[in-house]
């Protein structure tokens, strides 16, 4: 069976948010994992249900959320791809709001070879 594309993209999508909003503000709530992702609470329900059955967050009983080590991979190699991607585009020359939303669309596709191989050449070229 193929793996699901569709709720793997949704997972890094959160994993990510959630990251971002720990950096932020130190915590996590699912409020503001809507209003990250521009969700509805529904929504963000749902998911965080998945990822929960996952192992890849914990939620406490005031429904903060913490985010578990195999989470937290996930997250920080998505986050990372992202500023990366982010960067590359901008030191090109594309206008920074576009570059942070194709950042958003490449980040879950690109393969790891072509993401390193990226990754050396901005290195030599610094």
């Amino acid at each position: 069976m193929k793996p699901d594309i569709k709720s793997e993209k949704t997972t890094e999508d959160y994993l990510e948010a959630m990251l971002i909003l720990k950096h932020n503000k130190g915590y996590i709530r699912s409020i503001d994992v809507a209003q990250q992702l521009g969700v509805t609470k529904p929504s963000v329900t749902y998911t965080t249900k998945r990822l929960k059955e996952k192992g890849y967050i914990v939620m406490d009983e005031s429904n903060y959320i913490t985010i578990t080590e195999n989470g937290m991979q996930i997250a920080e190699k998505i986050l990372h791809r992202h500023n990366t991607l982010a960067s590359f585009f901008v030191s090109i020359g594309v206008n920074e709001e576009i570059a942070k939303k194709d950042a958003c669309l490449i980040e879950h596709d690109i393969s790891p070879e072509t993401f390193e191989a990226l990754c050396s050449y901005i290195d030599k070229k610094q």
